[in-house]
């Protein structure tokens, strides 16, 4: 959910408003909205965080003082303190912008400060954490505050979870929607509930399915593509009869692809909002007999990579579906399945 008045882009003071204005609106029109998020976010706690513990607002370029105490404050655990970063932690929880006196987690860190280090850039600034102290400083923390990586959903969704899932799913609107939302998030390669609820009936390609048996799906926005190199991902057999089938059964011609069911089994025009996926999965896990924390809508995503992993499929093959830029953070989804049930074991089996 976008904040209704985001904070200004810290863009360099020496521009006309006219330019200013415009280069404000490039940033919003080309940069992903997740990101956007996270810089909105970041430049408000920054913001706080500077206020609280120098009085001061943010300078640019900030002092390399500044950027070695931001570090500093958010590499120890300070629930057992009681100097000024305690004074300053307890403060920014008073105002909601952060959650606990734990040590912030080393990713949550790192965001921050490349948040920090784009907004300087963006007034065409040097950064003060490119200092070779505040780097070797940043690298501690990161090895100091290491700590062992957790799932974002408790068990990833594999192919045996997701048909007990859909075995669930009956004929009427609800069923038909969520047996569609949950195999074209599984089968494209995992996507996030962002992704699934930003889908439109235009973003939904049939021609090729008579002849094929498979749809195309544009991914207008990503957490890694914007607009300009939206993916075209294909999406065969069942999964694809799934998605087609409910737009033929909620008479779908334009807007929202997935929509809210009503009380009375009618599907409403707005969009379903990412939380709306979360419930989706979680009412299915239950009704599936699984635990309703079994697994997050993450789990579709990890389910997919899993399943791959499991079935042999090459990584560079799922990473083609799932997105995924990072060859190390997808080989960890390979990295989890057990052993024993590596492909690779079986080579010289009958």
């Amino acid at each position: 959910m976008r904040t209704p008045n985001p904070p200004a882009l810290p863009l360099p003071a020496t521009l006309f408003s006219s330019d200013a204005g415009l280069l404000t609106d490039l940033y919003r029109r080309g940069t992903p909205e997740n990101t956007l998020r996270a810089w909105e976010r970041d430049l408000a706690y920054i913001s706080a965080w500077k206020r609280t513990a120098f009085a001061a607002p943010l300078a640019w370029p900030e002092a390399e003082e500044v950027a070695l105490r931001f570090v500093l404050d958010h590499s120890v655990d300070l629930t057992d303190s009681d100097g000024e970063a305690r004074a300053v932690a307890d403060a920014l929880i008073a105002a909601g912008l952060r959650r606990t006196l734990a040590c912030p987690a080393p990713a949550t860190l790192d965001r921050r400060i490349a948040s920090w280090r784009a907004f300087h850039r963006m007034r065409n600034l040097p950064s003060p954490f490119e200092a070779p102290l505040i780097r070797q400083a940043r690298g501690r923390a990161r090895r100091a505050a290491a700590r062992e990586r957790t799932p974002k959903s408790a068990h990833p969704i594999t192919r045996q979870v997701l048909e007990a899932m859909l075995a669930t799913c009956d004929g009427s609107h609800r069923g038909m929607r969520d047996r569609a939302v949950l195999m074209l998030g599984w089968a494209s390669g995992g996507r996030r509930r962002s992704e699934i609820a930003g889908l439109n009936v235009d973003d939904i390609d049939a021609r090729e399915f008579t002849e094929k048996g498979l749809i195309r799906i544009r991914l207008l926005s990503t957490k890694t593509t914007g607009p300009e190199r939206a993916p075209r991902l294909p999406l065969k057999g069942r999964a694809a009869r799934a998605v087609l089938g409910w737009i033929g059964l909620a008479r779908l011609d334009n807007g929202p692809l997935f929509r809210p069911i009503s009380l009375a089994d009618r599907p409403l025009p707005r969009r379903i909002t990412p939380d709306g996926i979360r419930g989706i999965v979680r009412h299915r896990l239950e009704l599936a007999g699984y635990p309703p924390d079994f697994a997050s809508a993450h789990g579709l995503r990890s389910g997919f990579l899993t399943q791959a992993a499991r079935d042999g499929a090459p990584i560079a093959a799922a990473m083609q579906l799932s997105l995924h830029r990072s060859v190390q953070q997808a080989q960890s989804y390979y990295a989890d399945v057990e052993i024993e049930d590596n492909p690779a074991t079986d080579l010289l089996e009958d």
